[in-house]
């Protein structure tokens, strides 16, 4: 038996059993790694310190068969992606991970709500400004509504967003993973966009695990 990994807190642990076809598309633009695709099977994990998540990667990788999407190593958080066709190989490496530091899911931090709003017909000077700024996901339109969500720890949030995807028809805009804070903005007609703010918010009070 291995022993336990001593003093990491973990601070975002996220389970996503099936990436939305918008999500994985975004994810891949800011991955530098193993790309994923859309139906995989995806958790995210965030701990501190930042450096311990390079023991936790090594382990993952080693122990199943799943891909690294995405490494990110700050001094006070660290956070790693890994994703997998096969679920089984996902959920496996999770637990694994979870046992070599000595944590449970649940030791995990709850996820705050840190601001939401919808707006709704946005303007043109609006919409073109948001175009302009540095994102990577598909353009707002003149006229639409638009949901945006703010989350601490940050981690959360693709959960949030791929929940979004999967019960309206909107358009994501941008998903904001790292650091702090997560922040997502998704538009589309107000009906769809009320129906995909609504199930983001019970993602958060209710974020998926293994």
């Amino acid at each position: 038996m291995q022993p336990h990994i001593a003093n990491i807190s973990l601070r975002t642990y996220v389970y996503i059993d099936s990436l939305q076809p918008q999500l994985a598309e975004y994810m891949a633009t800011v991955s530098q790694g193993f790309l994923p695709v859309p139906g995989d099977a995806c958790l995210w994990v965030e701990v501190s310190p930042g450096m311990a998540v390079h023991r936790l990667t090594d382990i993952a990788l080693k122990s199943t068969r799943v891909h690294l999407a995405q490494q990110v190593v700050e001094r006070a958080y660290g956070s790693m992606v890994i994703h997998q066709r096969d679920q089984s190989d996902v959920v496996e490496a999770g637990r694994i991970v979870l046992n070599r530091m000595g944590a449970a899911q649940e030791d995990r931090e709850p996820c705050r709500i840190a601001w939401q709003e919808i707006i709704r017909g946005m303007t043109p000077d609006h919409t073109v400004l948001i175009n302009r700024q540095d994102r990577r996901g598909s353009m707002i339109l003149p006229g639409q509504s638009m949901f945006i969500l703010e989350t601490e720890p940050a981690g959360y949030i693709v959960y949030a967003a791929n929940q979004a995807e999967k019960a309206a028809n909107i358009t994501l805009i941008d998903v904001r993973a790292v650091g702090a804070y997560g922040r997502l903005t998704l538009a589309g007609r107000e009906g769809d966009v009320d129906e995909a703010a609504a199930a983001a918010v019970a993602a958060i009070h209710n974020p998926a695990g293994t």
